[in-house]
């Protein structure tokens, strides 16, 4: 790979810019992001509140106009016919890169289809930075934030219960807490690693097994990231309960949690938790 220096190309070509931003910590920007920054006419801005914070820190004094998530349509042909005039524009979300998650998917199509340079500025990412620090194999799949329906979730769980690489969410703290029994339904035999506050000074990450999610006590607040394991290989030839298990948990599953009957009947035995946990939902299903 040939790496470029800022002294072979000192001029901007024109364009849009689409600039990745710090996640948290505001030094989490690259040289070449800034530089972009203060040569740009104009910064589209997801929270110009927000994006201030940033740019006054590093003296930037591009105009800034304000493109989120209700108004980036009303903004097209303001922002093209800039572009066309060959002004230097970019494009910032209030953390991380836009369009992943954020705004900045109906500029970037429209600058397609009138030819418009694109340029990207990579840099700090809190899917990447959840996955690197996962110990999860680095097959994954990017899912964005978490499904809000009951009908997004089984049509989109089902198929991605099936992956056999790490799946990385976003997910509020409020909405972590009650989606517990969704995560547990579809991916009881994986790991989970909960990020919160990635490059903040208050940064921590938990890992458990998800069956043992609900039984934990901690402490989340604002966006979090979410990084589940791949799919564990199970020994097929002892995947399948026996029918004096299925006896033991007939008798068990008025008296004892789920949890409780999964430790009991996997105790020493290579049994999915999974086979286990649907099998007690079936039952509590007939009833």
């Amino acid at each position: 790979m040939n790496l470029q220096t800022d002294s072979q190309n000192n001029k901007l070509k024109y364009g849009l810019y689409i600039v990745s931003t710090p996640i948290g910590n505001l030094e989490d920007i690259t040289l070449r992001a800034l530089e972009v920054l203060r040569k740009s006419d104009y910064i589209l801005c997801e929270d110009t509140r927000v994006s201030k914070k940033l740019l006054t820190k590093y003296k930037i004094k591009s105009k800034l106009i304000s493109n989120y998530k209700f108004n980036e349509k009303k903004n097209i042909k303001k922002i093209i016919d800039l572009l066309k005039l060959n002004k230097i524009v970019s494009l910032i979300s209030d953390a991380g890169t836009p369009t992943i998650s954020d705004p900045g998917n109906v500029i970037v199509k429209e600058c397609i289809n009138n030819n418009i340079n694109l340029i990207p500025i990579p840099g700090a990412s809190a899917a990447i930075a959840a996955l690197s620090i996962s110990g999860f194999v680095n097959k994954y799949y990017f899912y964005g934030f978490f499904p809000e329906n009951k009908s997004e979730i089984k049509e989109n769980f089902e198929v991605l219960s099936k992956i056999k690489g790490s799946i990385v969410f976003f997910i509020s703290s409020k909405k972590f807490n009650r989606s517990i029994s969704v995560i547990k339904k579809y991916f009881l035999d994986r790991e989970i690693v909960i990020c919160k506050e990635i490059t903040k000074y208050f940064e921590e990450y938990f890992r458990f097994d998800v069956s043992q999610l609900d039984k934990k006590n901690i402490s989340l607040r604002g966006e979090i990231t979410l990084v589940i394991s791949e799919k564990k290989l199970v020994n097929k030839t002892s995947n399948n309960l026996s029918e004096s298990d299925k006896i033991k948990i007939r008798k068990m599953i008025k008296k004892l949690t789920i949890k409780e009957i999964i430790d009991l009947i996997k105790d020493g035995k290579n049994i999915s938790k999974k086979e286990i946990y649907n099998y007690c939902l079936k039952i509590k299903n007939e009833k």
